[in-house]
């Protein structure tokens, strides 16, 4: 199944983000979240793509697990750190040998240690390159990319944010998907700009529910995801009670996935951070109201 063709306005789906574990007690915890989240009957779920490709081959292996034994179709990252031509197309001739249909393409972050992104001799410096490889190379995927309802941190506008995303979906993107975003109205403003500029794939919203105060101040800092004042506030608060802060974030984010919806999102993509309960709270309350 090709995501494109299940990103509707009108029957949105739900998916998943799941991120590859160092460990096989952490690989077998995470198979446990998606057989939790199965149930809901999720579009899709995508597996990432560990720093400088360190969890290439679990990255490989777990969606090629995830789409031949649950039947959930499953789409693999793929980002342009630390990897030739050479070592890309051989990652992609292992998913379509896999049968995996769906990719998402990024430029990643910079490998640690590092300020700035270098590609390595005979890689690639951005995401749109990756996506024009990968079509020039005649491979039959659907291809997602990410994007920036807030702009993102390297580039000086989010004029220029958006010429850059232009440019990807211009090389063969399918569809996007954003960043985290705690206040929907940056959703809807970036929706509408990216239209103006000509950009017409779907743009699936980003949730990711609070589910503990520490995280949530490192992940606002390293992305620029601002957290609204009346929600700082209560999280403020109620930092000191774990039970609470999930309570408020899975409570602030079904309130958003409620209004995005009512005006017509093609879907929801949630980061789990490999854990279910949140998630399942969310998509539960919003099946129910449905």
């Amino acid at each position: 199944m090709k995501i494109r063709n299940c990103l509707n306005p009108s029957q949105p789906c739900f998916s998943f983000e799941f991120f590859p574990p160092k460990t096989d007690a952490g690989v077998a915890s995470l198979l446990r979240t998606v057989e939790e989240l199965a149930p809901l009957n999720p579009g899709f779920v995508s597996v990432t793509y560990g720093a400088g490709g360190s969890t290439r081959d679990r990255t490989v292996e777990l969606v090629t697990h995830i789409k031949q034994h649950t039947g959930i179709e499953a789409m693999a990252h793929l980002t342009c750190v630390g990897h030739t031509r050479d070592e890309l197309r051989d990652v992609l001739r292992r998913l379509a040998a896999a049968r995996i249909e769906n990719v998402l393409i990024l430029r990643g972050d910079p490998p640690q240690g590092q300020q700035t992104f270098e590609p390595v001799p005979g890689g690639f410096r951005y995401a749109e390159e990756l996506v024009r490889f990968v079509r020039e190379e005649d491979f039959n995927f659907c291809l997602g990319g990410a994007c920036y309802p807030e702009g993102h941190v390297e580039t000086a506008s989010r004029e220029d944010d958006l010429r850059h995303l232009k440019a990807k979906v211009d090389a063969g993107m399918d569809f996007v998907v954003t960043q985290l975003f705690f206040d929907n109205a940056f959703y809807f403003d970036f929706v509408e700009r990216a239209r103006r500029a000509g950009i017409n794939v779907p743009i699936v919203p980003g949730i990711m529910p609070i589910t503990n105060y520490e995280q949530v101040q490192r992940f606002t800092r390293m992305c620029g995801a601002t957290v609204p004042m009346r929600l700082a506030l209560q999280m403020e608060r109620v930092k000191d009670q774990p039970d609470a802060v999930v309570q408020l974030g899975v409570a602030h984010a079904t309130v958003q996935c409620m209004e995005l919806l009512a005006r017509g999102v093609p879907g929801i993509h949630f980061y789990t951070l490999n854990k279910s309960p949140a998630t399942r709270m969310i998509v539960s309350a919003l099946r129910a109201r449905s």
